[in-house]
């Protein structure tokens, strides 16, 4: 067994190139953020799956994403979770992160050694992505986007609680209650949160990729699509839901009576950025907790971990001290990028 690694990992299955992870003996890269030929992509957030790329192969919830916010005409083949496929003699699969909807590890396999890029990730099941599933590896790349001690999410249900208390005293108050989260992800989160508790509206940008759930079969609550460019007098005591780049815009001014609320993990920490602008603040992440990185990387019985972005520097650090190998790999992966996204759809 050992003696087989050893060979294994004289193949280099995966790179980290100055375009991003690649596979030389399949001749494809995982999440590119430059123009490649073939590019297997983990999720539809805009900083891992990026314009450009000649073809895009991706799970089946991924592909209404992509065309949704690349363009219609990319050219995406989909796979459904745990199909395998041969690319020039590597075995592919993809398996569930649990992170936003369609969002896949991708499991490689060639001559007995198995490589997982897990993308973003979190054990915690939400209730709307498909939950996230182990995968033994050799060598397993992980996020750590909250890869430090002081992040330790709530249950789901006790978050959603505390969502829709908050709406409570707001509607008591007679006031709007305005949640502030990612178009794809969060604001989905919210929206079943909050279901039945009063009229949702979206941002367009927000509805815009609701469809991408809609044509895969997920089941949204009833919402509706306000034109912010007009008056919004309207959503006067409702749920209103927006993206990060609104917060402290004229949209939030022009909505009566608001009560707003950052739905972010950074709300774990009381002196996160922007905390001030909001009045409240709720720990909601698609990324693993600092118990979770901990839980999937231990399971996965890698012989060695690269850690990609995040809290890289401290997060490697500490696996190494506990006897796990590990190393930093710096890549153009991160939450600045998917904000800078949602400010050119809102551009749009």
């Amino acid at each position: 067994m050992n003696e087989k690694i050893i060979n294994s990992q004289s193949l280099k299955l995966i790179t980290f190139t100055n375009k991003g992870i690649y596979c030389p003996q399949g001749k494809f890269y995982i999440d590119p953020w430059r123009p490649v030929d073939l590019a297997v992509i983990t999720h539809g957030h805009a900083d891992h799956a990026r314009w450009g790329m000649k073809k895009y192969l991706c799970h089946h919830f991924t592909k209404p994403i992509l065309h949704k916010r690349i363009s219609e005409d990319v050219e995406v083949h989909s796979v459904e979770y745990g199909e395998v496929i041969n690319i020039n003699g590597v075995k592919v699969s993809l398996h569930p992160a649990g992170h936003i909807i369609g969002s896949a590890q991708i499991r490689l396999e060639y001559k007995g050694y198995v490589s997982v890029v897990s993308g973003d990730y979190k054990v915690q099941d939400d209730g709307l992505s498909t939950p996230f599933e182990l995968v033994k590896c050799n060598e397993f790349v992980t996020e750590s986007t909250f890869g430090l001690p002081i992040y330790n999410w709530l249950e789901v249900t006790d978050l959603n609680e505390k969502l829709q208390n908050w709406v409570l005293r707001n509607q008591e108050n007679q006031k709007t209650s305005v949640f502030i989260g990612y178009s794809l992800g969060k604001a989905q989160r919210v929206m079943k949160a909050v279901e039945g508790m009063g009229k949702i509206h979206v941002h367009y940008s927000i509805g815009k990729l609701n469809k991408a759930f809609e044509e895969v079969g997920i089941v949204l609550p009833d919402y509706e699509i306000p034109d912010f460019r007009e008056s919004i007098k309207h959503v006067a005591g409702d749920i209103v839901i927006v993206p990060p780049a609104l917060l402290d815009s004229n949209v939030i001014k022009k909505i009566p009576d608001v009560a707003t609320a950052i739905c972010s993990g950074w709300m774990q920490v009381r002196g996160a950025r922007r905390w001030r602008s909001a009045d409240a603040g709720f720990p909601m992440s698609d990324h693993a907790d600092w118990k979770g990185l901990l839980q999937a990387i231990k399971a996965t019985e890698a012989e060695i971990v690269h850690v990609t972005h995040g809290q890289t520097e401290v997060f490697s650090k500490y696996l190494n001290e506990i006897g796990i190998k590990s190393d930093v790999v710096e890549t153009l992966y991160g939450d600045d990028d998917e904000e800078e996204k949602e400010k050119e759809i809102i551009k749009d």
